[in-house]
């Protein structure tokens, strides 16, 4: 092991899942653009020495220096017209030396450290909104133009105005024309076996001779629907455990509306120990295998402290924790934006509104990677005039639902205080929660280049959980990590048998594997669900018989 590991790998991204719950919004940020003209004026000298360098440097720009190197993996400016033809030359240049010199403006001004980083993060937003790409003027605009005879132009102001209509304003991410759930999205057999008003069970139709006697329960998100666990047959990881003998149920959420605004955290951990034991009913096992993902994470571990403390941890046989944050402290520039007056702020509207919208959270995650979630799109949606991809991992992302808002204020009181970080630090129905007396033997997962849930993050949230514990690294991020199927040439994943206390030192010794991490999940899971037996083909039982086919009711609620 180094003596001083190097910094470890992190997404340039400064989005993560604390600025979507927050809310940020735009006049935070014109705050941080007032308070940047302000200190220009306060520093007249700073500021004109820095115009001047500027002006100079556009100047020689002009006269046909290249200065400045596109940079290489920025898909904006692969079209060589950017480098061959004198004008576009000229203006990516000079795109190139203003975003230089404003840098150099922050770091040399006598900003503090907190001040530096929110300017750094608007004027990033200013300058990805401010590319030359973005115009109509873009050399792949004006080619599709002349090469359908400016029907693109045409096309593209239908795009512009069904997103203003029915969009809020967003460029679409995704034909969603393409794909309709229960058709080609969430198509495997199954049944809905219990019902209550906060989510529906379903079990699914064994795919194999024989099967093991603990099942799985899955605990999707609460602000995603639970599909992404059963997209097409070559990514479902529902289909994968199932060919491999595991019993699977899947909890999906409802999306609640204004009527729900008291459902908090706790009234999640309660629904899913009703439905964890509707499993043990169904199976006939004394404990279940759980998954969670994201804050689906958060609630099975939740859970398992409740459980605990109620001296039932025995019902749990194990834990899977996908891209879940148990450790919520997080460094990033746009949480500098949320003090106190901020998050009381999102509070309040979420009450007065009874849930946060989905979609909300949907732009904020979009303007924290403006380059790939917005303006990519604005270019091939309205300037190109295409229609956006038909891709089904977009399809459900942008599938969104809603959160009620005592859940939202739990969440946000996650963030800022950190409460499982100590013993008893969170309470749910009642009880206090200490992860260090959960001794269920655990399986976490993170992603290299996860924005979402950092992976060092997640790593931290490892090591708060008693038990045997053992933590993957994907190579993927936030939802390629969950969908991992074997077969893909590209996967990695790197795991050490120790967890040390530094996510430096442990990725500096873990060892890189080539292929998924789905076969390493399996073997684990399947050492702890028990003997195997003759599969029963029967879905549900006498007390909670098989009602609606899968995919259920609740996923269709928009």
């Amino acid at each position: 092991m180094r003596d001083q590991p190097a910094a470890l790998p992190r997404s340039k991204s400064p989005m993560n899942a604390q600025n979507a719950i927050v809310g940020l919004r735009g006049r935070d940020l014109f705050s941080t653009l007032r308070s940047l003209a302000l200190q220009g004026l306060r520093q007249p000298v700073h500021s004109a020495r820095h115009a001047l360098a500027l002006g100079g440097q556009l100047g020689r720009i002009l006269l046909g220096d290249t200065p400045y190197n596109a940079p290489v993996q920025d898909p904006r400016f692969n079209d060589p017209t950017w480098q061959h033809n004198p004008f576009y030359r000229r203006s990516l240049q000079g795109y190139l030396a203003c975003q230089q010199q404003l840098n150099r403006w922050i770091e040399e001004s006598n900003l503090d450290h907190d001040d530096r980083a929110r300017a750094r993060f608007v004027l990033s937003q200013l300058g990805d909104a401010l590319a030359p790409s973005n115009t109509p003027l873009n050399p792949l605009v004006i080619k599709e133009l002349f090469n359908t005879g400016g029907s693109s132009l045409l096309k593209g102001l239908s795009h512009l105005l069904d997103d203003l209509i029915n969009n809020d304003g967003m460029p679409s991410q995704v034909s969603k024309k393409a794909f309709e759930v229960g058709r080609n999205l969430a198509t495997t057999a199954g049944a809905v076996v219990f019902r209550n008003d906060m989510l529906e069970l379903i079990q699914y139709k064994p795919m194999s001779e024989k099967q093991y006697a603990k099942p799985l329960l899955i605990v999707p998100p609460q602000i995603n629907k639970y599909y992404i666990f059963d997209l097409s047959s070559e990514k479902s990881f529902v289909q994968y455990a199932l060919k491999n003998g595991l019993q699977v149920f899947v909890i999906s959420w409802r999306n609640p509306d204004p009527r729900h605004r008291e459902w908090g955290l706790s009234s999640y951990v309660q629904a899913a120990e009703e439905a964890m034991d509707v499993c043990r009913a169904i199976t006939a096992s004394k404990d279940v295998n759980l998954l969670g993902a994201c804050a689906g994470g958060l609630t099975i571990a939740a859970l398992q402290g409740h459980l605990q403390a109620k001296r039932q941890l025995r019902k749990v046989a194990s834990a899977t924790y996908l891209v879940s944050l148990l450790d919520s402290q997080i460094d990033s520039p746009a949480m500098l934006f949320a003090d106190e007056q901020t998050l009381e702020a999102a509070k309040r509207r979420s009450y007065q509104q009874g849930v946060l919208n989905g979609r909300d959270m949907a732009r904020v995650f979009a303007w924290m990677r403006p380059n790939d979630l917005v303006w990519n799109y604005w270019i091939n949606n309205y300037l190109l005039g295409k229609q956006p991809p038909a891709f089904d991992i977009l399809y459900w992302n942008n599938d969104n639902t809603r959160l009620p808002a005592a859940l939202h204020g739990d969440l946000l009181d996650f963030f800022k205080y950190n409460p499982l970080s100590r013993a008893q630090g969170l309470e749910v129905c009642g009880t206090p929660v200490d992860l260090k007396k959960v001794t269920v033997d655990s399986f976490s997962v993170a992603g290299i280049n996860d924005h979402i849930t950092p992976w060092d993050a997640v790593y931290r949230s490892t090591l708060l959980l008693g038990g045997k514990r053992r933590f993957i690294l994907s190579n993927s991020g936030h939802i390629q990590s969950i969908l991992n199927p074997p077969g893909n040439p590209k996967a990695t994943y790197q795991e050490a048998e120790n967890l040390t206390g530094d996510p430096r030192a442990w990725y500096h010794e873990a060892a890189r594997s080539q292929g998924s991490w789905w076969p390493q999940w399996l073997e684990w899971l399947q050492a702890h669900s028990g003997e195997t037996r003759e599969t029963l083909p029967a879905l549900g039982n006498q007390n909670y018989p098989a009602m609606e086919a899968a995919p259920g009711t609740y996923v269709h609620v928009r």
